[in-house]
């Protein structure tokens, strides 16, 4: 790194302004600027630039291409533009010095081995438009603390967070996966929790294979729906359906739902898959009585209010219906709110 600094007091600076960058850039090159009108950044353009410090990217980039930045050992922040749509595979490939990548909104797909190798990244946030982070996406990333997954992916690739060794804590896997592939979070030697839905078809055997401190498998939509029960004072009329559906391999501590055998959840998804099914159900039927029971009384209102007062304003007496009860019903309906 010192020697970084020193080519950097000297920095030499390289812009581009037309709509592809394809021409030769010099090996010494510290700053590389893009202005308005490039659109793409082509295959390996800045490959081997190991000095380079920093990169402005102009708003209009779509596409950066295969290994573009890749082995730019003095890269230490990137900031990607929302017109981005997807980082190209091996686009930051063993940039040994990156500290932070600001991925932002409009970005849809992280290619294969895009930050694999970024030994010294610490944090990544999906944005809520990405749908598919590639095979080996993260792999090697030994110092990736926290991943925040978002609500819109589909596709975790395999190898995408293996041996990411310093992610700790928990991870939720977004209720739009349907499958986490081989080796998804292998090696992930931290990782103490990870949060499932019951909508995972299923679940790679080896997909957390080498996750020596994972301690147990958390079902947290159910385990939000069981609290708001627990806190109405109402568990204990379906309390017995579901400790008969739960068994001994899903366990309940207060409003938890979860799994501590490890091997039960990677081996026998199916099955298990099918018990947190029925749990739903019970639950889901809990929640449309209480539904109707506030229908009722909000029916009985608004009649005897008419009554008392046949020229009043009914919408005065209106009530109106909770959002969690609004959002049972559409969800109930397989709408989505």
């Amino acid at each position: 790194m010192t020697s970084n600094k020193k080519i950097k007091t000297s920095a030499v600076e390289s812009e581009y302004t037309g709509a592809e960058v394809e021409d030769d850039v010099p090996k010494n090159a510290t700053i590389v600027r893009f202005h308005s009108g490039v659109t793409e950044v082509s295959d390996h353009m800045f490959q081997g630039c190991e000095y380079l410090m920093e990169v402005v990217f102009n708003e209009g980039l779509r596409k950066i291409g295969y290994s573009s930045f890749a082995y730019c050992h003095g890269l230490e922040h990137i900031n990607l533009p929302s017109t981005l749509l997807e980082v190209n595979q091996n686009a930051f490939y063993a940039c040994s010095n990156l500290l932070e990548a600001v991925l932002n909104q409009g970005l849809q797909k992280i290619g294969p081995n895009a930050f694999a190798k970024c030994r010294l990244l610490k944090s990544i946030n999906l944005p809520s438009t990405v749908t598919e982070v590639g095979q080996c996406a993260f792999c090697g990333c030994i110092n990736l603390k926290t991943v925040t997954l978002s609500e819109s992916l589909k596709t975790i690739g395999s190898c995408a967070f293996a041996t990411c060794t310093s992610l700790e804590g928990s991870i939720t896997i977004p209720s739009t996966v349907t499958e986490l592939s081989d080796l998804a979070f292998a090696d992930c030697r931290r990782l103490r929790e990870v949060g499932l839905h019951k909508g995972i078809q299923s679940i790679h055997r080896r997909a957390f294979d080498g996750c020596w401190c994972l301690e147990r498998f958390m079902f947290p939509n159910l385990s939000t729906r069981l609290d708001t029960i627990i806190k109405a004072g109402k568990y204990v009329d379906i309390e017995d359906k579901i400790d008969n559906i739960r068994g001994i391999v899903v366990e309940r501590r207060g409003n938890e739902l979860f799994v501590s055998d490890v091997e039960s959840v990677t081996q026998r998804w199916r099955a298990l898959k099918g018990t947190l099914g029925q749990i739903d159900r019970v639950i889901t039927y809990y929640e449309l009585k209480e539904v109707t029971t506030l229908f009722e009384l909000a029916m009985w209102k608004e009649k005897n209010q008419a009554e008392v007062k046949p020229n009043v304003n009914r919408d005065v007496y209106r009530i109106d219906i909770p959002g969690p009860v609004k959002n049972n019903i559409l969800q109930y309906l397989n709408f989505r709110v």
